[in-house]
């Protein structure tokens, strides 16, 4: 939308509506001591034809995922999304959609909501999905409150493969709570996160595949963990692995939070994304956000419901399950639209060709000097171990223009054990000449 300033006349006219002197007589309440008593430094007003070049000019500087090889992940993927979501969620009455506060006229936000959460549970393996959370991180702290909930006990466990800012998350939601116990970065395997279930543990939270790529034994911790009372909370931050591992909840997750970002929401720069939650139909009551469901009309005519919102705008505060204000709906119909496009068969096969990627992607780096493949197993990202810090190589390799991956010091920094370890993803979009790029590259820097 253009500005369209008001002119001196229009301005005085509302001055005088108001019985206002000046524009001065608005902030009279103000007081003296608070308002700016110098100029902004601002360069001076210039023609919109002008602004525009600069701020073009500006944005060129940026070096875009697509403008070359691009391998950066943990927890934020570059996939392909077809026009055909963008085209479908700028339709009007999908783009000024919001929250259904009347459910009984907004039909067509329950539908797609109710086939939302549907496509979640099949990926899942779960009896149920709520509406969508706000994201990935925010996601996993509601699970870690909705299983304190259901267990009436405390102690949390945080494996040492989940992801630092899920982490960081979680201890903010729970203000750095003695009971939670964060354990430290296992960058080479599964840590040591079973031998601290007790009889006192809420939960375990494993995420697969983990930080550093690895896939975790969720089986073997569900065992642990219902020993002792306790649930297990399985997160993934690439939920197109779905499309190749087994579901968690053929596991034993009792509950799963995911960031879905991957199907139908491109990068963005970091944002908006979507936080997906699943858990077993007994555990249905103690779900934060919204549930869609399905009914008949008095005539017997299918129809959509708004139901168990149990959130504090909808019913007392000590009784709600959370404070979550509302769903990210706009990602939710961009995932829907996606997944209906790939469909079964389409999601495996696209998590096949991620996973083929990286395949390729691990034989390449462990032929080069100076780089240990730390994974034994992964889906589309894996960690290596160069012979240098990563940071400053990530750096020079992008002047290169590769964008090679995420060093690990970036999230955890001020750990020295993760000084010298690269994050690296492939996806479909991935090519061979990218890797082939990437590899002689690193080759020539770290030599």
């Amino acid at each position: 939308m253009r500005y369209l300033p008001h002119s001196a006349a229009e301005r005085a006219e509302m001055l005088g509506v108001i019985g206002a002197t000046d524009i001065d007589a608005l902030f009279s309440a103000v007081p003296k001591s608070a308002l700016r008593g110098f100029d902004l430094d601002l360069p001076a007003h210039s023609p919109e034809f002008l602004v525009e070049r600069h701020m073009r000019a500006l944005a060129a500087k940026n070096h875009a995922a697509g403008d070359g090889p691009f391998f950066v992940g943990a927890g934020a993927y570059r996939h392909h999304v077809p026009a055909t979501v963008d085209h479908l969620i700028q339709r009007s009455e999908w783009l000024t959609a919001y929250t259904p506060y009347q459910p009984e006229i907004s039909q067509g936000t329950l539908q797609m909501l109710f086939e939302f959460q549907t496509q979640v549970a099949k990926i899942t393996g779960m009896d149920v999905a709520n509406a969508s959370l706000y994201d990935g991180s925010t996601a996993t702290a509601e699970a870690v409150l909705m299983a304190r909930r259901i267990t009436k006990k405390n102690k949390v466990v945080l494996s040492g493969g989940l992801h630092p800012h899920y982490r960081d998350v979680v201890k903010a939601y729970l203000k750095d709570d003695p009971d939670l116990v964060c354990l430290s970065p296992s960058p080479e395997g599964q840590g040591d996160i079973l031998s601290q279930v007790d009889n006192k543990t809420a939960a375990i939270v494993i995420q697969t595949p983990d930080f550093y790529g690895h896939l975790r034994d969720l089986k073997g911790a569900a065992e642990a963990a219902h020993a002792q009372g306790a649930l297990l909370i399985v997160v993934i931050t690439e939920v197109i692995s779905l499309g190749l591992l087994e579901a968690p909840g053929a596991l034993g997750a009792d509950i799963v939070v995911a960031e879905g970002q991957s199907i139908g929401n491109a990068l963005n720069f970091g944002g908006p994304y979507l936080g997906l939650m699943a858990t077993r139909k007994e555990f249905i009551r103690q779900m934060p956000g919204r549930l869609c469901g399905e009914t008949v009309d008095a005539e017997g005519n299918r129809g959509f419901v708004l139901t168990l919102s149990t959130r504090e705008q909808h019913i007392r505060r000590e009784k709600a399950t959370s404070n979550i204000c509302t769903n990210s709906g706009l990602c939710a119909l961009a995932f829907s639209i996606h997944m209906a496009l790939l469909g079964e068969a389409g999601f495996v096969r696209l998590a096949r060709l991620n996973h083929a990627g990286a395949i390729k992607l691990a034989d390449a780096l462990t032929a080069v000097a100076g780089v240990e493949v730390l994974n034994d197993t992964f889906f589309n990202e894996l960690t290596i171990r160069v012979s240098e810090p990563a940071a400053p190589l990530v750096e020079r390799l992008a002047r290169r223009g590769i964008l090679a991956g995420v060093p690990a010091s970036r999230l955890l920094p001020g750990d020295p054990g993760v000084e010298n370890l690269l994050i690296l993803a492939a996806t479909e979009l991935t090519t061979d000449l990218d890797i082939e790029a990437l590899t002689t590259a690193l080759a020539e820097e770290l030599a």
